[in-house]
């Protein structure tokens, strides 16, 4: 199969996995515990916590890990609203694991804005600024939306709101290992990662709170992570996202150049034959191997079945909300209508794909629109 929807999830990479067994191996103790075998767990956390810190020019003390994305943007927006009061913006387009914890906090007594955007997603330093209050307490706006690929300015964001003195969190889940983090530099308080979006496990992922940042733990009395989470700590898996990591910060410069060719051939290709499309979100300041793109006239999920008919994996949008509606949230938010929304696709590419992989991808979404098309657009 082409697998073209690496923004759902990676495979795990051969040396990801290799660390992975051999830390189950060797590195099984409980980090907690006091002897030898604790001893070497906690040594194999602790530089795993270090590689990581690197990966973001941020400070290991600042790494707290965690069970994934979803999990690490619900702690991490808790933990810095707790034992505090007031008001929180973020954006009408984040990820379900940012607005579900938004929409909680909201039933709690804390007031929250959700942002409009722009038709390509992006939000307006203007708007954000207006939306400040006198107790505004936080700011949540992630890095690079799941649907369209948009990547929002943090720094200008982040430089805006170290002045003002109020919290900036930002899901990366995204953005991480695709284009450079830098927290220094950003001015970013708080950010979301996940293993599985860079070739590692499943069921990793971690935050990073700025040393600088006073929080209290969600649950007292709690031990591990300084008390940021809850639970026997996943060595293995820690250290193979780890690993993962290094992997793909390394080749990301020349990796975020392959991939853009192959998207803007695909596109090309598409054009070629006359294929009915317009890309959505960003044109430029998008992720470079993600594209969102609306068929005109075809709707999406039934493109993606057929596609997958002829063993090439797309998808209609984030995985998280499958099944749950046919049009798409994001492009609501953007301003399309109800019959653009749902025609909506998402290709997303990685690792292993080709330029191969991209002729035969345009070949069959020919076949399929034409065969559309001859039927008198009949599904």
């Amino acid at each position: 199969m082409i697998y073209l929807d690496y923004c759902a999830t990676t495979p795990m990479s051969e040396k990801a996995l290799e660390v992975f067994t051999k830390a189950s191996t060797h590195f099984f103790g409980n980090p907690n515990s006091l002897h030898d075998e604790g001893a070497k767990a906690k040594s194999l956390l602790e530089q795993s916590r270090k590689e990581i810190a690197k990966c973001i020019n941020g400070d290991p003390k600042g790494i707290y890990f965690t069970g994934g994305g979803s999990d690490s943007n619900n702690l991490a927006i808790k933990t810095l609203v707790k034992g505090k009061s007031g008001h929180i913006i973020t954006t009408a387009v984040e990820h379900f694991s940012v607005i579900n914890t938004f929409l909680q906090l909201q039933e709690e007594g804390y007031q929250i804005t959700f942002l409009e955007v722009d038709q390509e997603g992006k939000i307006s330093l203007s708007k954000l600024r207006e939306a400040l209050q006198e107790n505004t307490i936080l700011v949540s706006i992630g890095h690079a939306n799941s649907d369209i690929g948009t990547i929002q300015d943090l720094h200008q964001i982040g430089m805006f709101l170290n002045e003002k003195k109020i919290l900036f969190h930002s899901d990366c889940v995204q953005s991480f290992g695709k284009i450079p983090i830098d927290v220094t530099n950003l001015q970013i308080d708080s950010i979301a990662l996940s293993s599985h979006k860079v070739y590692g496990p499943k069921g990793v992922g971690a935050v990073y709170i700025s040393p600088r940042i006073d929080w209290k733990p969600l649950i007292p009395n709690t031990t591990h992570e300084n008390g940021f989470r809850a639970g026997t700590i996943n060595v293995p898996g820690i250290a193979s996202f780890a690993e993962a990591a290094i992997e793909i910060c390394r080749k990301m410069p020349e990796e975020e150049r392959r991939l853009h060719r192959l998207s803007q051939h695909l596109m090309q290709r598409l054009s070629e034959y006359d294929v009915d499309f317009s890309l959505v979100g960003h044109r430029t300041d998008r992720l470079s191997h993600h594209l969102s793109l609306r068929i005109h006239g075809v709707e999406g999920q039934w493109l993606m079945l057929k596609l997958n008919q002829k063993d090439i994996a797309i998808s209609t949008g984030t995985a998280c909300k499958v099944g749950e509606q046919t049009a798409s949230k994001t492009m609501l938010e953007l301003g399309f209508p109800k019959e653009a929304a749902t025609e909506l696709i998402r290709i997303s590419l990685g690792n292993h794909t080709t330029m191969e992989h991209m002729e035969a991808t345009a070949n069959a979404f020919k076949e399929i629109v034409e065969d559309y098309l001859n039927q008198g657009g009949a599904k």
